[in-house]
């Protein structure tokens, strides 16, 4: 067997991601708190950004409890001098950056005749302008050591849907999240950087748990929801490690500038 092909001998060898640095931010919500939970799990060493101090510390404990060394920075990447200190963090800890995941966001709904440009900008910001200012620092940490590395962004269906309930802003932003995705996915392929995202529907977590209890309300916004999932059902946690870690490791080194659409064929109809 040829040295190209030894990982016949172990395919899940491709989705090895023991040992590697990975920055993870919005470590305090739903995607950010999973997605260093899985990494953790794998075998990464961990950094978490969250602003939210008292629940990043339960996800770094959970981290923990997995094995994983794990670093924690105070800071949502809203400036550059947030995302320079959440990276140098990182640098100095582990001196490696091999995984960057900006988990970091938010939404706030509202019809747009209603919407403050401040609350619109909010939303922006949130979503794609701390997105775009820390892959600009990690990029600039990372192409000058001439390493490979990952990014994953993280987007949503509704970056390709719109919705009726006043999603203007959050449509916007997560649209051009997959903008940013394919325009980084190109402009790092020469530098061996790798920019995907990941696109999730409904997923089970404190925010949408109501979704998924036993009572008229709940039932009633659930049925009419999944008439339009092929699959039939809502979103749990494990959904969304696999394309996560697929992401993360090289099993996706020639993928990139790609929204990986975990949705239960949503956007697909």
């Amino acid at each position: 067997m040829s040295k190209t092909e030894n990982w016949l001998a172990d395919p899940l060898s491709l989705f090895d991601v023991r040992g590697k640095v990975a920055v993870v931010t919005g470590a305090s919500g739903a995607f950010g708190s999973l997605a260093a939970k899985v990494l953790a799990g794998a075998g990464a060493r961990l950094v978490l950004a969250a602003g939210n101090e008292s629940a990043m510390a339960e996800t770094a404990q959970a981290c923990r409890a997995l094995g994983a060394p794990v670093q924690t920075v105070a800071r949502r990447p809203a400036t550059e001098t947030d995302c320079d200190a959440i990276l140098d963090v990182a640098l100095l800890a582990y001196d490696a950056l091999d995984i960057l995941v900006v988990g970091s966001g938010l939404n706030d709904p509202c019809p747009i005749t209603e919407q403050s440009l401040e609350r619109f900008e909010a939303v922006m910001d949130g979503n794609l302008t701390s997105a775009w200012l820390l892959c600009r620092a990690f990029g600039a940490r990372v192409i000058p050591r001439g390493t490979k590395a990952k990014v994953v962004l993280v987007s949503s269906a509704r970056g390709k849907l719109g919705h009726p309930a006043g999603y203007s802003a959050y449509c916007a932003s997560k649209a051009a999240t997959d903008g940013l995705t394919r325009a980084l996915g190109c402009e790092w392929g020469k530098y061996g950087i790798t920019v995907n995202a990941i696109a999730p529907t409904v997923f089970r977590s404190p925010l949408t748990a109501w979704m998924f209890e036993d009572n008229e309300k709940a039932n009633a916004v659930r049925a009419g929801f999944l008439s339009r999932v092929p699959l039939g059902r809502l979103g749990e946690p494990e959904d969304l490690a696999g394309p996560l870690l697929f992401l993360c490791s090289r099993a996706s080194d020639f993928h990139t500038g790609h929204t990986v659409y975990a949705d239960g064929g949503y956007t697909a109809g």
